[in-house]
């Protein structure tokens, strides 16, 4: 269950692909394959990493605060397709 108190980071059996939308991600141990639908998302899910917490992420984000719900939403999705995951 996604938990945005916790540090995340992308999965290592993730590749992303930039693309013009955002980016693909490919899981290679489910094959799954997730679109990442705006720049700011991929740039929030390439920094998780760099951050205390998802909160922490969001807040050193350009991402306007109004939106940062959204953002949440999107990443629960991405926890829940391996495409990120606690660090």
């Amino acid at each position: 269950m996604f938990d945005p108190d916790r540090p995340y980071c992308c999965s290592p059996s993730v590749a992303l692909r930039p693309e013009q939308f955002g980016a693909l991600a490919y899981h290679f141990g489910t094959r799954r394959l997730s679109f990442l639908k705006t720049p700011a998302l991929v740039e929030l899910v390439t920094t998780l990493d760099d951050h205390v917490d998802v909160h922490a992420a969001l807040a050193a984000s350009p991402i306007p605060q109004a939106q940062h719900g959204a953002y949440l939403a999107a990443l629960g999705g991405l926890a829940d397709a391996g495409t990120i995951e606690p660090r």
